[in-house]
């Protein structure tokens, strides 16, 4: 009796059992959200600090001395070439210009009065060639007359934006003078000139002479523009020189851009960034920004999710940081699945539930706000 009651206790504690490990939730896999990367042609910018400067500059100076008597134009206009800008006192040039047209009419009347005698032996030759010499000089005299009264006029040399004007009506101008009487400033196009190392230059020719990167096309030579506050400026510019010279203080080459400027948004001294393209990456990897991490070394590493879902740290290098995204140069490749969410929840090795989350096409788009920060560097 007693081995039958104990056989039914058995049963019923071995069934509770059952029921009890039964009602216990299984063990739950983390889900993370994952990126398969893909390899696609990336076009490579080189972002540079810059300063802005006008394609041409006119100081305005008086060719003649006198007192200006009249300014004719607006501070801060618009003027066309040869535009009158100041009147200077005429009365003295006006009188030199008279006395020097009285001469050159005499000696032209004498000219020809003598031309039929000196036919005719009447007067001699060298009488003749005096007063063709005396008519010559006088029609010289008569022409730096003129000039100089037409200096009494300064006109703009080149059309553009005309400054301040440093001198006022009574004032006393010179011929030679040092100072100048305003500036006029040519602004569209306007210049952008940057400075690039000349190491960097370099490890570009040789990146698109082993054929890591090719060129860019027929639009390699356009160039965008960031402006001081950040904002993207909306005219694109023309590459339009490079100098062949390494400046020795700084070990940079200059370069100068062309951009257009129809509403004078951009000024002479202004900071700029300017990309330039240089070239293209054929087989190029872009990684979400948010995918990337550091070690306690600052060295940059992802977290991949391997065929068994299993969480692997990967070790990357990178290069550009193209909007959204990294370009990876090495660790990764076409096909692995990064992690981009749920990185807190997870660590090496770990099992996981990888859910694909869909990448935001704009991340594979470049625009002119581009960044050259090398994260391996940090």
């Amino acid at each position: 009796m007693r081995l039958k009651l104990f056989s039914v206790s058995m049963i019923l504690l071995l069934a509770a059992c059952d029921q009890t490990s039964s009602s216990q939730p299984p063990s739950q896999t983390t889900e993370v959200g994952v990126v398969t990367l893909k390899s696609s042609p990336v076009t490579l910018f080189t972002q540079l600090p810059g300063r802005t400067t006008a394609v041409r500059t006119a100081e305005v100076r008086p060719q003649v001395s006198g007192i200006i008597l009249k300014r004719w134009f607006t501070e801060g206009s618009e003027v066309k070439a040869g535009q009158p800008l100041y009147q200077i006192d005429p009365a003295s040039y006006q009188a030199s210009y008279d006395k020097a047209l009285a001469t050159y009419t005499n000696a032209t009347r004498l000219t020809k009065r003598y031309q039929p005698l000196a036919a005719v032996h009447a007067v001699s030759g060298q009488t003749y060639d005096d007063a063709l010499a005396a008519e010559k000089e006088a029609k010289a005299d008569l022409e730096t007359a003129r000039v100089n009264l037409n200096y009494t006029q300064v006109r703009a040399p080149i059309s553009g934006h005309i400054g301040r004007s440093l001198f006022t009506e009574g004032a006393l101008v010179t011929n030679g003078q040092t100072s100048y009487l305003t500036t006029i400033q040519q602004l569209d196009p306007i210049y952008v000139d940057v400075n690039e190392s000349s190491q960097d230059l370099l490890q570009q020719r040789r990146a698109l002479a082993s054929g890591k990167l090719e060129k860019a096309g027929d639009n390699a030579a356009t160039v965008k523009l960031v402006l001081e506050d950040g904002s993207a400026y909306a005219e694109e510019g023309k590459l339009a020189f490079s100098e062949v010279t390494v400046d020795e203080s700084t070990g940079s080459v200059t370069m100068r851009a062309a951009f257009p400027n129809p509403h004078n948004e951009l000024l002479p001294g202004m900071f700029v960034h300017a990309s330039f393209p240089q070239g293209i990456e054929q087989q190029g990897i872009l990684v979400p920004q948010e995918a990337i991490l550091h070690d306690t070394k600052g060295k940059p590493y992802v977290l991949v999710v391997s065929q068994d879902n299993t969480v692997v740290q990967t070790s990357v290098t990178t290069g550009q940081m193209i909007k959204e995204t990294w370009l990876v140069r090495s660790g990764l490749q076409a096909g692995d699945r990064v992690i981009v969410s749920g990185l807190q929840q997870v660590r090496n090795g770990s099992k996981v539930n990888a859910v694909e989350r869909k990448q935001d096409s704009k991340t594979h788009t470049q625009d002119n706000n581009l960044s050259t920060t090398d994260a391996s560097a940090q």
